[in-house]
């Protein structure tokens, strides 16, 4: 056998050990292009989802446990929304307090950075239908925005969805200010659990919110109570939060 035969054929034996010796994870599969479903589990994201895809409700609030589907479903409606160009862009919101007045401390970067730890729930369900770098892209862009509740004020949001997470946590005044965003072609969708509030009831903004709508509902409005039966994010959940209740 020649010398070059021989180098070859080493070749090919080290390239098969180390194929033998490699484990192979496989890569989750996300395509950005996959079709969103909207399939309720329950009555109570049956109606959320009914109010979601409403025209004419331009303001969502969706109230209830965790585990409900909430944020997910609002998403999904908001991503759905973006593709089909009813809407130019995403705007996510969320009280940045922390859970029994933690903190964080001082957090690096820009805007955006700072706020991620308290829209990271919003941006996983993004991930589901785009690529890390197709968010940051949409980020760029301004096409996806996240913006701090308190630097809200004086802005108007014209064809933009703009999802405003765990909003037991802002204020009555905070909760106002946000509703009087909405501009022209644009929805607010309200989500929050009244039962996880790191506020006290007369400054809960959301609590005050559903009294509000309770007494004086207003056209345009929806409001989606979702009860511990929606639960359907593991069965171990509701006992859970039954157990804390």
């Amino acid at each position: 056998m020649s010398r070059a035969r021989g180098a070859k054929a080493q070749r090919r034996r080290e390239q098969y050990q180390a194929q033998e010796n490699t484990i192979d994870f496989p890569q989750p599969a996300r395509n950005p292009q996959r079709k969103i479903e909207i399939i309720p589990k329950s009555r109570g994201q049956e109606r959320l989802v009914m109010s979601l895809l409403d025209d004419h409700a331009s303001i969502v609030v969706a109230v209830g446990p965790a585990g409900t589907g909430k944020t997910y479903l609002a998403m999904q409606a908001a991503i759905r929304a973006l593709r089909a160009n009813r809407v130019e862009r995403l705007v996510l919101t969320r009280p940045a307090v922390g859970v029994e007045n933690e903190r964080h401390g001082f957090l690096p970067g820009d805007l955006t950075s700072k706020m991620e730890p308290w829209t990271r729930p919003l941006l996983d369900v993004m991930r589901e239908y785009y690529h890390s770098r197709e968010i940051v892209r949409l980020l760029d862009d301004q096409t996806v925005e996240i913006a701090p509740l308190a630097f809200m004020r004086g802005r108007t949001f014209r064809k933009a969805w703009i999802i405003a997470d765990e909003m037991q946590n802002a204020t009555p005044a905070q909760m106002k200010m946000l509703l009087s965003r909405i501009g022209l072609s644009s929805r607010i969708v309200i989500t929050g659990d009244i039962e996880q509030a790191d506020r006290a009831a007369k400054e809960n903004g959301l609590l005050d919110l559903s009294a509000r709508l309770a007494r004086s509902p207003i056209q345009g409005i929806s409001v989606v109570e979702m009860q511990q039966r929606d639960i359907q994010r593991h069965p171990l959940i509701a006992p859970i939060l039954q157990m804390y209740q």
